[in-house]
């Protein structure tokens, strides 16, 4: 079921990062979110020797985290949920799903109550973050507020690391 919510994930935002940094561009956020997933990870876990972790869910969190920084008004809909209700509307704005996103990873990676790589997924995260300024800097200018409020989680978590809550 990951594997599939992961491959999944990659087909509904892949296009949002190409058109906005290109092919080449994607192909880099794609491997340096890979590289940063895993660098948080072993950064998280160097002591525990027994730690292992497979897979590609951080390079997918990059992905998605560039997708939501290059169109952060964009609607998101859950499969399980209708779209509308009336004339309400119940999709989720792309900066809203990416600061709860991460702060529920935050939270995950807090209680480690269950068998997921939420390191990986947060440091892909910040992976696709950072590349897709990186890339996209007219960002900083464009979307300042909605830029730094995606910011927000990541600083959260490295200063919980800093002061030893996490």
């Amino acid at each position: 079921m990951h594997l599939f919510m992961n491959m999944f994930g990659l087909y509904l935002f892949s296009n949002q990062v190409i058109s906005g940094v290109g092919e080449i561009g994607y192909i880099i956020v794609y491997f340096a979110s890979l590289i940063a997933g895993s660098l948080l990870s072993f950064y998280f876990h160097k002591n525990e020797y027994h730690y292992t972790a497979v897979g590609a869910s951080g390079a997918v969190t990059g992905v998605l985290y560039s997708a939501i920084l290059l169109g952060p008004e964009l609607k998101y809909y859950f499969m399980f949920l209708p779209s509308h209700i009336g004339t309400i509307d119940l999709g989720i704005k792309g900066y809203l799903l990416g600061i709860g996103y991460l702060l529920y990873t935050i939270y995950a990676m807090k209680k480690k109550s269950d068998n997921i790589g939420h390191d990986a997924h947060f440091g892909g995260a910040v992976g696709g973050y950072v590349l897709t300024i990186a890339m996209a800097s007219w960002l900083l200018t464009d979307n300042l507020l909605i830029t730094a409020l995606l910011a927000a989680p990541i600083i959260i978590l490295f200063v919980m690391r800093k002061t030893g809550k996490i």
